[in-house]
């Protein structure tokens, strides 16, 4: 059986180095793409890596809380006031803040995030944090996140060799009153856009670095509760019975702490703002890039289509060519761009350790982008074919 050549196909090959050129150009889109919903990606995911590290079923903040990474404390007495539920198992306090941990090899000081904790309680869930939570039960014994960025010097490999690193931090906005403190072990959270790398002591060690710290305010509380405990019944109570009088605390579940912070980034913060105005922008740019490239596929061999016309095809069939260019360049055009932006994906992950992933749901959503946008430019290149006279061709 002989299979015909679709028409679509042999006007776009007709001329090769334009084929290939036209490929290239979409390519191009589909990585400005695949890196800009990448990074945004990154942005939401990097901001709630803490929040999924942390062990606990609901969470105490400030109503004035808006990030991890803005202190909003609260009383502490509030978290142990929810003991008061006998569905409350175990609470824990968390405090974070930041300051400049130096290099030991360059002198250079850089903003590390930490957490001071308390270790007689298991605040975070991660490895490296349960092997050595016994480490912070001394005075100034630091764990460190071996997912921080080089800024902070090579701690990291240093420590898998010596099993110590002694190093020196101090206050973010008094670098002169610096604290001696030694790694005792590794864990790994990550950085985000907010946080070069993370750094966790006990809450002792962490009120003698922050002295201008209040030592009764936190800034989360970690709640644990009883198995088979009703998680939105014991919210509600501590809402209703714990907490109505005051309105200084709010009762978040884990989904809810998540989705707060990523609202914060996505709606107020530049960033969050910046990353949608670069996809629509983006998608448009890519429109107009494969608008251009039908349009002067049509203009080139609008004699062709005149020709059709005057035989006595009908428009449905010349909109069925364009259409089908418009597929087959975003399908083709597809696949070098996705093989590019997973290399640019591993270079941009390895050079700012954001974790930027080609995950399923980016493949999609820029394939469905991508085709989406072919088609809409089809749709508006086509209208040269609507005039079409073959009279005033020929």
């Amino acid at each position: 059986m002989i299979f015909a050549i679709p028409v679509a196909w042999l006007q776009l090959v007709h001329q090769r180095v334009r084929f290939i050129g036209t490929l290239a150009g979409i390519a191009f889109v589909v990585v400005l793409l695949f890196m800009q919903i990448g990074l945004r990606e990154a942005l939401f995911d990097s901001s709630v890596q803490v929040h999924n590290s942390l062990r606990g079923d609901l969470f105490l903040i400030s109503p004035q809380y808006k990030s991890i990474t803005s202190q909003q404390s609260f009383l502490r007495e509030r978290l142990y006031q929810t003991l008061g539920d006998e569905d409350v198992a175990s609470v824990s306090p968390l405090y974070v803040q930041f300051g400049k941990l130096k290099n030991f090899q360059t002198g250079q000081k850089s903003p590390i995030f930490v957490f001071g904790l308390d270790p007689g309680e298991q605040a975070f869930k991660l490895p490296g944090v349960i092997e050595n939570i016994d480490q912070l039960k001394l005075a100034d014994r630091a764990l460190f996140d071996s997912g921080s960025r080089i800024e902070f010097g090579p701690i990291a490999d240093t420590f898998r060799k010596e099993g110590k690193v002694p190093i020196e931090i101090s206050p973010y906005n008094e670098i002169n009153k610096a604290r001696k403190l030694e790694v005792r072990g590794l864990f790994k959270i990550g950085t985000s856009f907010g946080v070069d790398g993370n750094l966790m002591v006990n809450a002792s060690t962490f009120h003698s670095l922050f002295t201008e710290r209040d030592a009764r305010k936190i800034d989360i509380g970690l709640v644990n509760l009883k198995p088979g405990a009703n998680l939105e019944k014991v919210k509600s109570d501590l809402m209703n019975h714990f907490f109505d009088k005051n309105n200084d605390v709010r009762v978040l579940t884990l989904d809810e702490f998540i989705t707060m912070e990523k609202a914060y980034w996505d709606l107020r913060t530049p960033a969050g703002f910046a990353f949608k105005v670069m996809v629509t922008m983006g998608f448009i740019i890519g429109t107009g890039i494969v608008y251009q490239i039908l349009y002067t596929n049509i203009s080139t061999h609008l004699i062709e289509f005149a020709t059709l016309k005057a035989i006595g095809h009908a428009s449905k069939y010349f909109f069925k060519i364009v259409f089908q260019q418009a597929l087959i360049l975003a399908v083709l055009g597809y696949v070098p761009g996705i093989i590019i932006s997973v290399i640019v994906y591993d270079l941009t992950q390895n050079a700012t350790k954001l974790p930027i992933a080609m995950n399923a749901s980016v493949i999609v959503l820029v394939l469905v982008s991508v085709v989406l946008m072919c088609l809409l430019s089809g749709s508006i290149a086509i209208n040269k074919l609507r005039s079409v006279d073959p009279a005033d061709i020929f």
